[in-house]
């Protein structure tokens, strides 16, 4: 068997699937063409640096992948979408040693990898969905969310809610993100703890910004802010990744905040209009240190007097 078998990894599979098939729906043959090279790449990535160590690929790569393609701008060029998942899956997981010994979230490195190098091709190839074709993308949406409302405009609600507005593949479906979460959550696959402390500290300090009015501009309705952008997708699918997120209890909590927290500051002050991955890269950091706090320390032995 060519792969390792991981049950929880297919749960993860099974809740992604609906968001690649809409994205696949709604972006058509280009993004699906795009997305079986990525497969292929990942998958031989991390096949040949297996195959040195006489082991076996881990079922966690197709997550990788998916997360990774989800998290792309539709109309990227398939080399540059290639050339992420090869550094993600080599440089963020193969060289620790394989699954389970990553300290970074691999779908993330490939993204923030292609984002700095190529930063004209991954803040403006925007795709807007259209839901009665299966074309190719031949359009180029000239804004996403986030950049209309830096700009002063609100984007409609409708639009967010359903996805049918330009951004990244996977990040504006919604209704299947949080259907995927209650999948996620029931099945014990994914800790609520972590999803829940990511948006509810990303909600707070964007609202202390909205009603101060600090960042000007920058300070968006918390509602069009949650809606908008990667921040739910990013909750549900990347914070809860288990091996480079925190273990006890107390230290996923913390480990949301941080996400959520840096995911607002970064949209705020930042020239950066979206701020999730950077708060996953900072989070992912930190992780096994917040882990040490809640270790829970052997109490010491007590020392018995002698009764004269």
């Amino acid at each position: 068997m060519l792969f390792q078998k991981q049950l929880m990894m297919r749960k993860v599979v099974y809740s992604l699937l609906p968001v690649y098939l809409a994205a696949v729906f709604f972006y058509g043959i280009y993004f699906f063409v795009m997305s079986m090279a990525v497969l292929a790449a990942g998958i031989m990535t991390e096949y040949l640096f297996m195959k040195y160590y006489r082991k076996k690929i881990s079922e966690a790569v197709i997550v990788t992948c998916l997360l990774y393609l989800l998290s792309l701008p539709p109309g990227v060029p398939v080399w540059i979408a290639v050339s992420g998942i090869i550094f993600g899956v080599l440089f963020g997981k193969c060289v620790y040693g394989g699954f389970g010994r990553n300290i970074f979230n691999p779908a993330i490195t490939a993204r923030l990898f292609i984002y700095i190098t190529f930063p004209g091709k991954m803040t403006s190839l925007w795709a807007v969905p259209s839901i009665f074709s299966l074309k190719a993308i031949d359009g180029i949406a000239s804004a996403t969310p986030l950049d209309m409302m830096r700009q002063g405009e609100l984007p409609e609600l409708f639009n967010l809610f359903t996805g049918l507005r330009s951004g990244s593949a996977g990040e504006g479906f919604i209704i299947l993100i949080i259907i995927a979460a209650v999948y996620l959550i029931a099945t014990k696959t994914a800790s609520w703890k972590a999803m829940v402390s990511t948006i509810v500290s990303f909600l707070v300090l964007s609202t202390a910004f909205y009603l101060t009015g600090t960042g000007g501009q920058n300070s968006f309705h918390p509602l069009y802010g949650i809606l908008s952008g990667s921040i739910l997708f990013v909750a549900v699918f990347m914070v809860t990744d288990p091996i480079s997120s925190p273990k006890k209890g107390g230290a996923i909590i913390i480990y949301g905040i941080i996400v959520g927290s840096v995911a607002a500051l970064v949209r705020t002050f930042s020239l950066f209009p979206e701020g999730t991955s950077f708060g996953i890269l900072i989070g992912n950091t930190f992780a096994s240190l917040i882990d040490e706090w809640f270790i829970k320390k052997p109490a010491k032995p007590v020392k018995k007097g002698i009764v004269k």
